[in-house]
């Protein structure tokens, strides 16, 4: 009696085949519920109606702006030095006090000079005694006693006794130190007892008034800036207060690294209130007006590619429209769009706009960093920032 042949198991290579096959069926089916949710879920919120974001405005206006100017300057002293030594020495006496005024010729230090003066004394002797041979030889030489060429060498030697004389009285008076010209003295930068070397610096001094301002313009202007241009500079330190003044020089070189031309102009200084060094706003006229579109600075977006702002229009809102909360809107409603311009001159709060914007058009000018283009807004102007021409900020 033939026996039944029995059921061979599957092959390992096979259960493992298909073990991938149903892994892959798990994950895949897993993956892709999760890929259909997450585009479900962009698709909501792509679609969801944003909240329209709440700003201030400004309309664009048109102004008759004469062509006026304003740089960055600094005040240089008309005349400015640190009073220095020509000839090294002890200091002997100190004969001023710091911060007073001077005029020009003041004794200000003074420096040992009694190895020099004795000095002095033996070559004017030595001058006396050679002028007195000079002129016994050049008595001499009349007579025709002595020749001529032995009278020009006694009037040499004369001469040549009274010029180291001369020279050794001219070292005594460098020991005396003098103010150059009439100004107000800074520190004092010796003391008593001191050994000071040639060039070693005394003290400052600096004439204040009048005073220069200097500034520098782009080199397209040095046609429209001449001498004689009336500007006006004002401080930070001093808020309120206005300089006026002339240009008094206008460079005729353009630097070539900066593309900029240097400007001078001379201020009245009476009180003194202006220092060298000190940095300065100044502002000129260049004559003549033009007719500007006006903003608020705070409505530019100051970019390094470029500057821009938002602009308001109106439109009509497409059908079936909802709010966050899906209840349909109706009516007209305000979208900004962002637009590039170009920016001119400033005058405090306000900027010139010379292309890119149109008089009557309406911008933000609050709330800019929450905007993007097609953004739907609210506008509320129950608090605006300043926007003034001359602006008068609060002390607090």
């Amino acid at each position: 009696m033939s026996q039944a042949p029995s059921k061979r198991p599957p092959s390992t290579r096979k259960r493992m085949i298909w073990m991938l096959i149903g892994a892959l069926v798990v994950f895949g089916g897993v993956f892709g519920i999760k890929a259909f949710f997450a585009a479900q879920t962009n698709k909501f919120f792509d679609n969801m109606p944003q909240p329209a974001v709440a700003v201030s405005s400004a309309v664009a206006q048109a102004q008759r702006w004469g062509a006026d100017g304003e740089s960055v300057g600094t005040f240089a002293a008309i005349n400015g030095t640190e009073v220095t030594t020509e000839s090294g020495g002890v200091v002997s006496a100190i004969e001023f006090d710091a911060g007073q005024p001077v005029s020009a010729g003041t004794v200000l230090v003074r420096l040992n000079t009694a190895n020099e003066a004795a000095t002095l004394k033996a070559l004017d002797a030595s001058a006396r005694l050679a002028r007195v041979q000079a002129d016994r030889w050049q008595e001499l030489g009349k007579q025709q006693l002595v020749s001529k060429d032995e009278v020009q060498q006694r009037l040499t030697a004369a001469a040549t006794a009274q010029a180291q004389a001369d020279a050794q009285r001219a070292l005594i008076a460098q020991k005396t130190i003098r103010a150059p010209f009439a100004g107000i003295l800074g520190i004092r930068k010796v003391n008593l007892g001191q050994f000071v070397s040639p060039g070693d610096a005394i003290v400052s001094l600096q004439q204040l008034d009048p005073i220069y301002v200097n500034f520098a313009l782009p080199g397209q202007m040095i046609g429209k800036m001449v001498e004689g241009t009336a500007v006006h500079a004002t401080l930070d330190s001093l808020p309120g207060q206005s300089f006026d003044g002339l240009v008094t020089a206008v460079d005729p070189q353009v630097d070539p690294d900066t593309r900029n031309f240097q400007v001078q102009a001379t201020l009245r200084n009476p009180d003194r209130v202006l220092r060298p060094g000190a940095f300065a706003r100044v502002g000129f006229g260049l004559g003549g007006e033009r007719n500007v579109v006006v903003i608020p600075q705070t409505a530019v977006s100051f970019n390094p590619y470029g500057n821009a702002v938002f602009v308001i229009t109106k439109e009509k809102r497409k059908d079936g429209e909802k709010d966050a909360q899906g209840k349909p809107l109706t009516g007209d409603k305000f979208v900004v769009n962002q637009r590039f311009i170009k920016t001119g001159t400033t005058r405090g709060d306000l900027i010139a706009v010379t292309d890119g914007l149109k008089p009557g058009e309406q911008i933000v000018t609050s709330g800019l960093l929450k905007l993007r283009n097609g953004a739907e807004v609210t506008i509320n102007n129950k608090v605006q920032p300043a926007a003034s021409q001359q602006p008068t900020p609060e002390n607090r």
